[in-house]
């Protein structure tokens, strides 16, 4: 067994145990020595080898020395025959106690990251709070800044404005003196010429006047024109979805709002002129011509329109008007057409309402409807002329217990 143990130079730690201090000591003793035969032997057969290379050794090759000891002999330490030398289980046992502690030491680490990361995750909710308020806290003073800042420009720019219409006050009455001064020195004409220049300057007026009139009337009837088209197909459009739902009227009429539209052709047997006296006619008019057509009902076909009024006259319409922007819409007394009575805060407006080819137009406009009703719903939104700006808001009705537009359906 010695012989193995010292070949192998090793020696199993069940076995080692089982040895006395004395044994444990013969046995290193023993290993020591079969290590120092072999050093011997490596060293003899490295300087045999050596000596057979033909090479010149360098003056700083390094060596290697033994310590010497008493006897001349290289010196040897054995494990356990020093004073200061620690028993082997003593060894054992310090080699046990630093394990324990790494292993302790790795258990502490990993359940201190353990806490870490429940207290990050408990206080990290609190952290997000207290940056939130710190950014609410900048932010605040931040528009705080900001709105100082722009209250600090606005005293700037109003000390501006002052300044400036303080100077453009005083440049104002310097030049308005200076003006008088001028006009002081300047010679007096005689009362012709002043005449002359008078009348050049009022037509120069005049005229002026004339064009801006047209070029605005212009501008509104092209306008007008467009909301008359745009508002005559959605009207259109509303009626065929009413008549697809309720089932059509008696003799619909279509509608043709435009400025261009070529006129409806009238019943062949109805004669028309600009003028007429006679109160039959004008009923036997309305019974053939505008009664099929329900000119005088309100969109929807359902009644007849309150604005409608019957054969009236125009002190009977004007004690009917009421406030400013009050209207109604009655069967003239002389022709074959409509009179739309209006009162605006000048007074009362009459405006005839042209229905000679069976489409409805203020006499002087451009713009033909296919109804009354559809004239009324236009010139509640746009005004009736381009100047006045009157709109359509109230529609008056009949006095309580009278139609007076019975005789026109009897």
């Amino acid at each position: 067994m010695l012989q193995q143990i010292l070949k192998d130079m090793y020696i199993e730690p069940d076995l080692l145990v089982e040895l006395n201090e004395e044994q444990k000591q013969v046995l290193f003793f023993k290993m020591r020595e079969e290590q120092v035969r072999r050093w011997k032997e490596r060293e003899a057969r490295l300087e045999k080898e050596e000596a057979r290379r033909v090479k010149s050794k360098k003056a700083s090759k390094k060596s290697v020395s033994w310590l010497k000891s008493s006897d001349s002999d290289v010196w040897v330490w054995v494990m356990g025959e020093h004073p200061d030398d620690k028993p082997y289980d003593q060894i054992c046992d310090e080699i046990m106690a630093e394990r324990a502690a790494l292993q302790a030491q790795k258990e502490a680490e990993e359940l201190r990251a353990k806490k870490e990361a429940e207290l990050e995750k408990r206080f990290s909710g609190l952290y997000l709070e207290q940056e939130e308020a710190a950014r609410k806290e900048e932010a605040r003073k931040a528009a705080a800044l900001e709105q100082s800042r722009q209250e600090e420009l606005k005293k700037r720019e109003e000390e501006e404005r002052r300044k400036a219409e303080e100077e453009v006050r005083r440049l104002k009455e310097e030049r308005e003196q200076q003006i008088y001064m001028d006009l002081k020195k300047v010679p007096r004409q005689d009362k012709e010429e002043k005449a002359w220049q008078d009348s050049l300057r009022r037509s120069k007026a005049a005229d002026q006047r004339r064009r801006s009139l047209a070029k605005q009337t212009r501008e509104d009837h092209c306008r007008r024109s467009v909301k008359a088209l745009e508002r005559g197909k959605v009207a259109a459009m509303m009626k065929a979805f009413v008549l697809e739902k309720s089932g059509p009227p008696p003799k619909p009429k279509p509608r043709n709002l435009t400025l261009t539209s070529e006129p409806i052709n009238q019943r062949p047997g109805m004669r028309r002129s600009l003028s007429c006296s006679s109160r039959e006619e004008i009923i036997r008019w309305f019974r053939e011509e505008q009664l099929s057509l329900r000119v005088c009902f309100q969109q929807d076909q359902s009644r007849i329109a309150p604005w409608f009024h019957g054969i009236i006259s125009r002190e009977e319409a004007e004690n009917l008007l009421g406030s400013a922007g009050s209207f109604l819409v009655r069967v003239s007394e002389r022709i074959f057409g409509y009179v739309l009575s209006y009162r605006s805060q000048e007074g009362f407006k009459h405006f005839l309402i042209d229905a000679t080819d069976n489409c409805y137009m203020l006499l002087g406009d451009q713009i033909k409807f296919s109804s009354l009703g559809e004239l009324v719903e236009y010139h509640q939104e746009e005004p009736l002329t381009s100047s006045g700006g009157e709109r359509l808001l109230h529609a008056c009705g009949q006095k309580p217990g009278t139609l007076d537009y019975a005789e026109l359906f009897l």
